[in-house]
């Protein structure tokens, strides 16, 4: 079993927007993402959706672009961005889903050796939060992924009881460190929890400042917006 992964797909089939005009990456970009994925991925195999799925604004209008994911080979598992306005509980989201399509929310799911948790995040400042509002969002983002890496870990640790080892992979949607790339409250928690492996996405074009593979203090950190990695999927795993 491989696990890769992928973000930023903002597919919009029910009302087609075209992302050519943000850049020559997004020409035709769905069908390269597709042909990759169909060369990959086997039905054994787990993709990672780190946000920025559908330009969807309500649920119904984004069941064509799941659709077009579940159609696809392969496990998948999925959290919010920050354009998923279309997201707005967890049960309506997993009601759309059929077997093997997760969608996590500050919780956890085990497959295989691995626990796949995640949640949004939001953005780490340079050196001090722009407003009130942005520090209030990033501290409330630091309790709900909190919450979903303690959960993680709790099953960690009832798996090894039972001899099963495993790894802890965070889905987030942010990049968890400023341009810097320097610690965070957010790579903290990952650390105090035991997370080997951080997808993300977020980032867009050529003039942000990214590296496809950060690694702090031991925890590697994979960006994987879809235009910055050719509309090719990375291999976690």
């Amino acid at each position: 079993m491989k696990v890769f992964s992928i973000s930023d797909l903002h597919l919009s089939i029910n009302n087609p927007k075209p992302m050519d005009i943000f850049g020559p990456a997004w020409d035709n970009y769905i069908e390269n993402i597709i042909e990759d994925w169909k060369k990959k991925v086997s039905e054994d195999d787990i993709v990672l959706i780190a946000g920025d799925i559908s330009w969807a604004m309500k649920l119904e209008d984004a069941k064509l672009d799941l659709d077009l994911i579940s159609s696809l080979p392969g496990k998948k598992i999925i959290i919010r961005g920050n354009h998923d306005y279309w997201w707005k509980s967890i049960s309506g989201v997993r009601s759309l889903l059929p077997d093997n399509f997760y969608a996590l929310q500050n919780d956890f799911v085990v497959i295989d050796n691995f626990i796949f948790c995640g949640s949004r995040g939001w953005q780490v400042p340079e050196l001090k939060f722009k407003t009130k509002e942005d520090e209030k969002i990033f501290n409330r983002e630091k309790i709900r992924l909190q919450l979903s890496l303690s959960s993680a870990k709790q099953e960690k640790e009832k798996l090894l009881k039972n001899g099963k080892q495993c790894k802890i992979v965070a889905l987030f949607h942010y990049p968890p460190f400023n341009s810097k790339f320097e610690e965070s409250d957010f790579t903290k928690l990952f650390e105090e929890y035991e997370v080997e492996s951080v997808v993300y996405g977020h980032l867009h074009g050529n003039k942000c400042r990214y590296n496809f593979l950060t690694k702090i203090n031991g925890i590697n950190y994979y960006l994987t917006s879809c235009d910055l990695t050719d509309n090719k999927l990375i291999q976690i795993y």
